[in-house]
């Protein structure tokens, strides 16, 4: 039996690729204030089912419903560019 969670997206007006997955019917009751000051004023973006063996484009979708369950949200952080991993795959000698 798969389990079935209605979940609602909202984007960060701060960050470019910030998101923020919560259950549609809990909203942003359990999203602590600090991560919300942080995050900005939420924009609904979408609103999806998510279940076990849905794929989503930038997050584990099993990572998702975990912490939807135990924390109450997910925030997806924006994907590093390009540039920002080649250098960080770079090592430096002096």
């Amino acid at each position: 039996m798969t389990t079935k969670t209605l979940c609602e997206v909202f984007r960060s007006p701060r960050k470019a690729g910030m998101y923020l997955y919560v259950k549609r019917e809990e909203g942003l009751e359990r999203v602590p204030e600090s991560l919300l000051t942080v995050f900005g004023s939420p924009e609904s973006a979408l609103v999806l089912v998510l279940d076990p063996g849905r794929k989503l484009a930038m997050a584990d979708t099993a990572t998702v419903l975990g912490d939807l369950e135990s924390k109450g949200f997910y925030v997806q952080m924006p994907p590093a560019s390009f540039s920002e991993s080649l250098l960080s795959s770079l090592t430096i000698k002096d």
